[in-house]
């Protein structure tokens, strides 16, 4: 006796693939203001990340929500990932 290969398998339309599927809800930051030391979250959208050639030119980026203020804020690799892999958009930053 022998099996075809596809035996047990069956045709699986995309709406049924993904009919279980739930939607992702927003990534959200936490982070504060080094000005007037309020403590928020913010979306994904409020932050922007500058990747450089050294430490101190990798960088995070947002205004206080509270008092206006630009803040920025130095990011290391657990923060760059952490950031990217929430939907931050990345400026990668060329030395000349």
């Amino acid at each position: 006796m022998s099996e075809s290969v596809t035996s047990g398998v069956r045709d699986v339309s995309v709406a049924s693939a993904f009919a279980g599927m739930r939607s992702v809800a927003p990534v959200r930051f936490r982070a504060g203001c080094p000005d007037c030391r309020a403590h928020f979250e913010l979306a994904a959208g409020a932050l922007m990340l500058a990747i450089g050639a050294s430490s101190r030119t990798t960088f995070y980026s947002f205004t206080c929500p509270d008092c206006g203020a630009a803040v920025r804020k130095p990011a290391g690799e657990r923060i760059v990932e952490l950031l990217t892999g929430g939907g931050v958009r990345t400026l990668r930053l060329h030395t000349p």
